[in-house]
């Protein structure tokens, strides 16, 4: 008789070995967690490093671009703000025209080789973009159609000029804007001189490589 109870009971589960085993699940769960924590902190170092790198070196950049241009900058000729150099449209341009006029090539004449010089040492190449006030284009030639049709012909013509004054023709290229993107109202005359403009933004150059190719 005291077999047949015997044989019908379970053999108990020592106390000792369900705790060994809830602990071990929760160091496991533990490193686990440790190991996800030091990932993530790994992951915002590194970025946290390459955003200070590109803040740096973004830095030095515009560093070398106002050491470039400090001639025409101190004489107030050109603007730089965030890496773009901006000449008023009123140095360059008459209004409604694409014609340079003598002032705004002798300027250009003395950009061409400061600007040559600071894109073949950092290997970018530069955008030059044309712009206009809101105003219809105005003159019985009819020219233009429109004001992109402007902004672009203008920007065609400081291109060009730069190139002619020693630009490499491969380290530009030109844009165009219209009266889109102004930095001031066109509500009044002088608002609408200042969005008259053109600007010049050295940019990275593009890779030549054929994505896919070994």
């Amino acid at each position: 008789m005291r077999e047949d109870v015997d044989a019908g009971l379970e053999p108990e589960v020592p106390v000792w070995a369900v705790f060994g085993d809830l602990m071990a699940g929760l160091l496991g769960a533990f490193v686990l967690i440790l190991v996800c924590a030091i990932g993530m902190q790994l992951d915002l170092t590194s970025k946290l490093e390459n955003e200070v790198q590109k803040r740096r070196i973004e830095a030095q950049r515009r560093e070398a671009l106002e050491k470039a241009l400090a001639g025409p900058l101190a004489a107030g000729r050109v603007t730089l703000n965030n890496g773009r150099i901006g000449i008023s449209g009123s140095v360059l341009f008459a209004v409604s025209s694409a014609d340079l006029q003598p002032e705004g090539r002798q300027l250009l004449r003395s950009l061409a080789g400061p600007l040559a010089a600071y894109l073949r040492a950092r290997e970018e190449i530069l955008m030059v973009s044309g712009f206009t006030d809101d105003r219809q284009v105005r003159g019985g030639s009819k020219q233009f159609a429109d004001n992109w049709e402007l902004s672009a012909q203008r920007a065609l013509t400081v291109t060009r000029t730069l190139i002619e004054e020693g630009l490499p023709s491969s380290s530009v290229f030109a844009a165009a804007f219209g009266s889109e993107q102004a930095v001031a109202s066109n509500a009044d005359a002088e608002g609408r001189a200042r969005n008259r403009r053109v600007e010049m933004a050295p940019t990275p150059r593009p890779s030549n490589k054929i994505p896919g190719a070994s």
